[in-house]
């Protein structure tokens, strides 16, 4: 990156202890998507600010889910208890942009069933239905794939399943013992991924159509360590607790000459 030509718009760099700043960040709570097999809460043993980092924390333990009602069809809300917790953070209403280069500095969970994630949604997800906001994912991980790193855009398609993936990935030794920093530099033109300053994958966002293109609006930043679910596979409860660190999380923009 180029310092000359970016300029630091938002950050989190975690010098604090405690939640998470209320100002930056909401929670998600309860059973969310993907079939997931966790919880999430806003306990502090899930979601905690200690020693300079931001800690995500998936715990094996069964607790009881706020929202059951056995007679809703939908996992959410007919799965009385999970057996287990762990945590997620968004910046919906409190930061959201277009265009600009983010930066994540982390070190990733390890073990079967592991799902952390660094990701964005369109501003207008809760409005419409998936895909037609777009997804962004920066960084996702899944333990059964131990050195690999993946990076993806989601968009609307007119196919069979209604929507269109693009990624790549890149494999690393130490996802789990170091800190790495990931990235994604967002234009007019491209969505491009990289890990230490490394590019391994770019988008052109005309390949996501004219119209109502999603990349073309507003996104908002989502961090959270999922268990099991559509990917991840079955989870090894004997690899718990384990812990999805971020060492800071900032976002630049381009500016102009």
């Amino acid at each position: 990156m180029d310092a000359q030509n970016y300029k630091l718009v938002w950050n989190d760099d975690f010098n604090y202890s405690g939640k998470p700043d209320p100002e930056k960040w909401n929670y998600e709570t309860g059973f969310i998507r993907n079939l997931e097999e966790q919880i999430y809460t806003k306990r502090k043993k899930n979601v905690r600010v200690k020693n300079g980092k931001l800690e995500i924390t998936a715990l094996k333990e069964e607790y009881k889910n706020k929202r059951y009602d056995p007679d809703i069809q939908n996992y959410r809300m007919n799965t009385q208890y999970s057996e287990y917790t762990s945590g997620s953070v968004n910046t919906k209403d409190k930061f959201e942009f277009k265009y600009g280069r983010v930066e994540v500095r982390a070190k990733l969970p390890e073990g079967n069933g592991v799902w952390p994630a660094i990701w964005m949604l369109g501003s207008n997800f809760e409005e419409i239905e998936y895909p037609f906001a777009g997804e962004i994912d920066i960084m996702e991980h899944v333990g059964i794939e131990p050195q690999e790193v993946h990076a993806t855009v989601h968009f609307p398609w007119d196919n069979q399943n209604g929507i269109k993936s693009k990624g790549g990935t890149k494999n690393l030794v130490d996802l789990a013992t170091e800190f790495h920093v990931y990235s994604v530099e967002w234009t007019p033109e491209k969505i491009e991924f990289l890990i230490d300053n490394i590019s391994f994958h770019t988008f052109t966002i005309d390949d996501a159509g004219v119209e109502n293109n999603p990349f073309r609006k507003p996104f908002y930043l989502i961090l959270n360590l999922a268990l099991g679910g559509n990917w991840a596979g079955p989870v090894d409860p004997d690899i718990l607790p384990q812990k999805f660190t971020i060492d800071y999380v900032r976002v630049y923009k381009q500016v102009e000459e």
